[in-house]
């Protein structure tokens, strides 16, 4: 017997208890829906990077992504001509089955091959130990991208799909509440400098991150 293979579904199991017994406590109470200023209130200007681009999210996207807000948009600074887009999606309940769409799984989806991926942790001021966050670079065609996106749920700033789910059963249970957000970041890459793509990307979430924060229920 494979030993991984156990593990895998001695892990996995347990996975699916803790979600039933969530469930359980869960659908006993009337969940805690925090208010939210429209994502359309994020500043226009965030220190120097400036707003260039306002896009709605079309209707037939917003069906499938069931979000309660979302926010696209297009920031530059002057000293680069990258152009940034921040992406925000809020969801102030998952007790219906509705959940942030994984860029991880999207992505590919809209035809994009990722060539690298890895979970950094991002110094930032004011979060300690440094903003926890996935980091692709991905292409389609002849168009190479550098993405970077993380969930956000009142405070809490994580990585990785699994710990968010378990998360949301987490909060539900101590805190009567399953709000969270998908924050993505993304820059192409021009002239085949990823680094430099990286550096942009890096440098916005660095500049705007408190005022992301601002906008999202704590």
């Amino acid at each position: 017997m494979n030993p991984f293979s156990s593990t895998s579904v001695i892990v996995f199991s347990a996975f699916l208890s803790f979600q039933a017994v969530g469930a359980f406590f869960i659908n006993r109470r009337t969940e805690y829906q925090p208010n939210l200023a429209p994502l359309a209130s994020l500043p226009s200007t965030i220190a120097a990077w400036r707003m260039v681009g306002d896009y709605p999210i079309e209707k037939e996207v917003q069906d499938v992504l069931k979000a309660t807000d979302t926010l696209s948009r297009v920031y530059v600074d002057g000293k680069t001509p990258h152009p940034v887009s921040l992406f925000i999606a809020y969801f102030k309940s998952q007790r219906s089955g509705v959940a942030p769409h994984s860029p991880k799984n999207c992505l590919p989806g809209n035809g994009w091959v990722s060539e690298h991926h890895e979970i950094i942790r991002l110094p930032v001021p004011g979060v300690e130990g440094g903003l926890e966050m996935n980091q692709y670079v991905v292409q389609k065609g002849d168009t190479k991208s550098v993405v970077a996106y993380w969930y956000q749920s009142h405070g809490r700033v994580i990585a990785s799909e699994y710990k968010a789910k378990v998360y949301v059963v987490i909060d539900a249970i101590v805190e009567n509440r399953t709000d969270t957000s998908l924050v993505k970041v993304s820059t192409p890459v021009i002239d085949n400098d990823v680094a430099a793509a990286v550096d942009v990307t890096n440098r916005y979430i660095t500049d705007s991150f408190a005022t992301i924060t601002a906008s999202l229920p704590n």
